[in-house]
């Protein structure tokens, strides 16, 4: 039997079993090509850039709280106007209150007038209110022989007809009535007149006719 001579080894390859052999193309298609993260947060931070809103300019902001005031200033102003307004109608209902109580002691006094009854120290203080009342533009209506107004005069009865008036006119007076500017506080009680049928004053066309 032959023996090997020492220092040879039957199987050459698998003397260092550790070492694998390769070639070129198995290392090539193992390798993967990656973009570098750091290029990639360049690119998303480009796009988030582009996509968040401008900044308003230095004259923008300046337009905008300009405007701001603008509007603050103007509720303001129609605040004001509305109190002001809120205050002169409390203040003439107010008022109006006082002098709706007070037509009672007018009606008095004219009655103290019409029977003569109206003089002496009495009258200094009747006169002295009246004054007083007018200082707050309180006007008595209704007078016999003005012209009917159903926003002024409440008709009781009627008083007959009278070749003396053209139109439907105020005839006896039971109660005066009183008002402040345009607002009526108590309408005047009256007997109405009418015209006498055949003396009523003629149309305006109809005049005209005749003086052609």
């Amino acid at each position: 039997m032959t023996s090997e001579p020492e220092g040879t080894h039957p199987d050459a390859e698998s003397a260092d079993p550790g070492v694998s052999a390769e070639t070129p193309g198995d290392a090539g298609a193992d390798e993967a090509v990656e973009v570098p993260t750091g290029e990639e947060e360049v690119v998303e931070e480009a796009a988030s850039v582009d996509d968040a809103p401008a900044e308003p300019t230095a004259e923008q902001q300046l337009a905008e709280r300009t405007a701001d005031l603008q509007r603050l200033q103007a509720e303001y102003v129609n605040y004001r106007k509305r109190v002001e307004r809120d205050r002169a109608q409390a203040r003439q209902q107010g008022e109006a209150a006082v002098l709706r109580s007070l037509l009672t002691v007018l009606d008095d006094i004219g009655r103290a007038e019409q029977h003569g009854e109206l003089t002496g120290g009495f009258k200094a203080v009747a006169d002295a209110l009246t004054q007083a009342l007018k200082a707050h533009k309180l006007e008595a209506f209704g007078a016999e022989g003005d012209a009917f107004d159903p926003r002024l005069h409440e008709a009781l009865f009627a008083a007959g007809e009278s070749a003396e008036v053209s139109v439907t006119s105020v005839g006896p007076v039971v109660r005066t009535g009183y008002k402040v500017g345009d607002e009526v506080l108590r309408h005047a009680q009256v007997g109405v007149v009418e015209p006498a049928e055949g003396d009523a004053a003629p149309a305006p066309d109809e005049a005209s006719a005749e003086d052609e």
